[in-house]
């Protein structure tokens, strides 16, 4: 377990909000924080103590004291990051890579309209300068990014295109090697499903499932015990 770091003069070295348009801010809660997409991930990954999953803060390769400005310093709608230090990424109120010792391993972009070009041709050369292993873009319509779900994968310090297949009910899948996930678009929306199953990773509609048949299951065999015992008391 990674041993969490004493951050250095918090208040000195604080990065600041990034600036987000209406657009931006409507578009990315919709597909990460209103539908729980952001909550679930967090639950299937696990390891709060190591494993930092944020977004809408900024991403720097060194010190705040250090920038000269924030022009160009990317702040990704969704970050997920191994092996780091969630309490020196609070602290800084971003990703610090020279604190954190490394890039964080996944980021992805929700489109909007203010932000298909940057995200599609800026932001793409800005994260793997930054060496973030994997680059991910959603678009619930296709017309910002022009593909409704693109992935890049960091080769010899390139994005190679992560394959994006089609599915026969007409959802778009890739795989992320470093989540070890399929993310998925279907009508519009972004899901998380396992390699494993090929089912959605854990939601709260199928906790909710899972706990009414499991309650049922429960019923159904105590009404079998019942069953059981009335029939023997008539023996």
């Amino acid at each position: 377990m990674t041993t969490a770091k004493t951050p250095k003069s918090p208040s000195a070295y604080q990065l600041p909000e990034p600036p987000k348009t209406p657009d931006e801010r409507m578009t990315a809660s919709r597909h990460l924080s209103i539908t729980g997409s952001a909550h679930f991930l967090a639950q299937h990954l696990g390891n709060p103590e190591t494993t930092i999953i944020g977004g809408d803060l900024y991403i720097t390769s060194v010190a705040p004291a250090e920038l000269a400005d924030m022009t160009d310093v990317p702040y990704p709608d969704l970050m997920v990051a191994f092996d780091a230090d969630p309490t020196a990424y609070v602290a800084r109120n971003g990703y610090v890579i020279s604190e954190q010792g490394k890039p964080p391993d996944f980021v992805l972009e929700v489109a909007s309209r203010s932000t298909g070009r940057r995200d599609t041709i800026d932001k793409r050369i800005i994260y793997a300068q930054l060496g973030i292993p994997e680059y991910w873009r959603f678009d619930e319509t296709g017309r910002s990014h022009g593909a409704r779900l693109a992935g890049d994968r960091l080769v010899e310090g390139e994005y190679v295109p992560v394959p994006i297949d089609e599915l026969p009910d007409g959802s778009l899948q890739g795989r992320s090697t470093v989540l070890n996930l399929y993310l998925r678009w279907t009508n519009g929306l972004l899901g998380w499903h396992d390699p494993a199953t090929g089912q959605h990773i854990t939601t709260l509609s199928s906790e909710r499932e899972a706990r009414i048949r499991a309650e049922s299951r429960v019923e159904e065999l105590e009404s079998q015990l019942h069953q059981l015992r009335g029939e023997r008391s008539q023996a």
